[in-house]
């Protein structure tokens, strides 16, 4: 599956006015590619993130995939938020195979699925756990197995991991890299931590302050699992550092000058 974003501008109504998140933003997401969306607080990372998904509409501009214009949410555009949003009241197997059943499949065939799923994160033996059992790693562990039971050709990772300690973090940067390599189904990650972006990502894309546009972008044709002590990714991230230092002051001055106004 292709996804692209061709000539897209997004504008948001606040209190200072209409606020142009988005201007003239462009790039493509090909099959089986892990990229990563990189930039300051406020440039509009997750509002791309949101237009992949179909769940904004842009102003100007087309949001395609497979070449057809994508016109809201679907079930083969999954999206994973920094909170896992995990049912309550289900257990770790029901929300794992939560989906499933609007699929049309039958109850033995959900929780065969679900179980495949959480054994592919490590979670097999916490099938008939409590979400409030689980630690915070654990349950983004949950949240991206009921994500992958419904097969979707595309993930779309919303800063997922921002919240976990740097240990947890670390980890699941191995474990996602080990299911990316699995599957091999395109990922397309926002982060603004360039540490993250370098581990994780085939390509990042460096967005502009606000009104955010693709600035730059780094490939990376590197082995799994990466070390940031690989003296290629230490290179990069100082470049990438000084790039991103340069857009958040940029951010810092806008908002600023609408504290002043």
């Amino acid at each position: 599956m292709n996804l692209e974003v061709r000539h897209v501008h997004k504008a948001f109504r606040s209190r200072w006015g209409d606020t142009l998140a988005l201007r003239d933003m462009s790039f493509s997401v090909p099959s089986g590619e892990f990229l990563c969306l990189l930039g300051p607080s406020g440039c509009g990372k997750s509002t791309a993130l949101a237009l992949l998904a179909g769940l904004e509409m842009p102003d100007r501009g087309q949001v395609l995939q497979d070449g057809v214009p994508v016109t809201g949410p679907g079930s083969d555009r999954v999206v994973i938020f920094q909170e896992a949003a995990l049912f309550p009241w289900l257990n770790v197997m029901d929300n794992a195979a939560f989906g499933l059943e609007a699929a049309g499949l039958g109850r033995k065939e959900r929780q065969a699925r679900a179980m495949e799923q959480l054994r592919l994160v490590g979670l097999e033996r916490f099938g008939k756990a409590s979400v409030h059992e689980l630690s915070g790693g654990m349950k983004q562990r949950a949240a991206l197995a009921r994500a992958l039971a419904i097969n979707p050709q595309v993930l779309l990772m919303d800063e997922p991991f921002a919240a976990l300690d740097a240990q947890t973090r670390d980890r699941l940067h191995g474990e996602l890299q080990d299911i990316w390599l699995r599957t091999r189904k395109p990922i397309i990650f926002v982060t603004h931590n360039v540490r993250e972006a370098l581990v994780l990502g085939d390509r990042i894309l460096l967005m502009s302050a606000r009104p955010g546009t693709i600035k730059r972008q780094y490939t990376f044709d590197l082995p799994r699992p990466r070390a940031m002590e690989e003296h290629r990714l230490v290179d990069a991230a100082r470049e990438i550092l000084t790039d991103l230092r340069v857009e958040t002051e940029k951010e810092q001055e806008e908002l600023y000058a609408q504290l002043a106004d």
